[in-house]
């Protein structure tokens, strides 16, 4: 796949790399290097190869980064009380659903103006050549740009969703379901898509050197900061905050908020891996390897350091907080994994675990009600993540990394209040002390999660 072909940042794409050399010494290397260090030139495979590999590398790790929703939705559902968890699940499937039609009808085109438009009767427009392309006539490949462009719609499609799950879990338990919806489509449709346009759709960022692979801050942080913002004006559930004392609320689940962990971690080797944007030669399979193996370890470190943090803050080790701590490493890891060794990746998502911790405990001092730690996990470490980039990597300005890091949460600030505000104007944003203290499974939509068990039983 030519470098120029792709949706995203094209930089970092390895298709024209044919020599390997030994890097300069230090941590950060370039992408692969340090596992192909004496490897030969690869011998070029043909277009078509190129393409069905490219395509395939689009579509498989897109359906893993579709299965981080089953992910997040077991994640949430397990940190929330029972009287709560059909409504999660709901939100989460809908969400999902939601980012898909709107990414169709208006995101895409928005994120990605050179290659789409929005008007007529054709109203995403992939373009190819100039020319209207329609995504279902797959007769013909078009091997000059080496992949199909449905299978890149569809890679790009999920990474919205997930910066829309990263709000539902935050401001789960107290918000009405259909203020959520509406909050999404603005989210999907026009939020995400804007910012996205200034760095992978080749924007001014992206003009300025603003280096984020995957999207520890494009994605991850977007979710966090739009979650903020709502966190903050819905306010805390019931019986969080008493005066100066900070009440436990713990949710019903721990193996279902453990399964949704692993899930998304498996989910997250889509979706850094599937950010190399090609497939189609030996260089960029060598490339897609590292950043699974870099991703792997910034996980396992951030587990670790989670728990010594934990330990060492409250004298045991908190489960909730291990489980956090591998997806702040996560996270952390996702603006760079091209860009380091696994040695680097070890030591950022060691600092994104115990940082996670740190922040959880900030936030709930501030009287923030974040139900799942996801202002955290995706907020801070997101910004952790974006910032390692610049600091570990000499090739990347540090400052235009914060300027990026500062422009986009301004944006999506900004935005996320303007929208939470007229949503609450509107239809109100926080169910009624009643609802909330029966359960928004019975006040919003009639079904109980587990009704064998009896009424807010569990």
């Amino acid at each position: 796949m030519s470098p120029a072909s792709s949706s995203k940042c094209n930089a970092r794409s390895l298709a024209s790399r044919s020599v390997w050399h030994r890097p300069a010494t230090g941590l950060a290397l370039t992408a692969a290097s340090w596992f192909a260090i004496g490897q030969p030139a690869f011998a070029e495979v043909s277009a078509e190869v190129a393409h069905v590999f490219n395509t395939f590398s689009f579509l498989i790790c897109g359906a893993l980064v579709m299965f981080m929703a089953a992910g997040f939705a077991m994640l949430e559902a397990g940190l929330v009380r029972s009287k709560n968890v059909a409504t999660i699940l709901l939100k989460n499937i809908a969400l999902y659903s939601l980012a898909g039609i709107l990414f169709y009808l208006v995101g895409y085109a928005l994120m990605y103006p050179a290659d789409a438009w929005i008007g007529g009767i054709e109203v995403l427009g992939f373009m190819k050549g100039g020319a209207p392309y329609n995504p279902g006539d797959l007769s013909a490949p078009d091997l000059a740009t080496g992949y199909s462009a449905s299978s890149d719609w569809f890679f790009q499609m999920v990474f919205v969703a997930t910066a829309a799950s990263v709000v539902s879990g935050t401001i789960a338990e107290r918000t009405k379901l259909w203020s959520f919806m509406i909050f999404v489509v603005v989210l999907t449709g026009i939020i995400y898509p804007i910012q996205g346009s200034w760095t992978w759709g080749k924007g001014w960022l992206a003009d300025m050197g603003f280096s984020d692979f995957a999207g520890s801050t494009i994605v991850h942080s977007v979710g966090g900061w739009a979650a903020l913002v709502g966190a903050l004006m819905v306010g805390p559930r019931l019986g969080k905050f008493s005066g100066r004392k900070i009440n436990a609320l713990p949710g019903h689940s721990m193996p279902l908020a453990t399964l949704g962990t692993f899930i998304l971690w498996l989910g997250w080797f889509g979706f850094n891996g599937g950010s190399q944007l090609a497939l189609g030669s030996g260089a960029n399979a060598t490339a897609m390897s590292v950043v699974f193996v870099n991703t792997n370890m910034a996980a396992a470190a951030g587990v670790v350091a989670a728990m010594i943090t934990a330990q060492l803050w409250f004298g045991k080790v908190d489960l909730t907080m291990a489980l956090n701590g591998a997806l702040a490493g996560l996270v952390s890891i996702t603006a760079g994994p091209d860009v380091s060794t696994p040695l680097l990746a070890m030591i950022i998502g060691g600092i994104g675990g115990a940082l996670c911790v740190a922040s959880v405990i900030v936030v709930e001092r501030l009287r923030i009600d974040d139900v799942v730690g996801a202002i955290s996990v995706h907020l801070v470490c997101g910004i952790w993540g974006t910032l390692a980039v610049g600091i570990f990597n000499p090739s990347v300005a540090l400052h235009v990394q914060a300027i990026g890091i500062v422009a986009i949460g301004a944006f999506v600030s900004a935005a996320s209040w303007v929208t939470w505000t007229a949503i609450n104007a509107i239809v109100g944003l926080r169910v009624s002390p009643e609802e909330e203290t029966s359960g928004l499974d019975e006040a919003e939509i009639g079904l109980q999660a587990y009704p064998e068990f009896g009424k807010n039983s569990f």
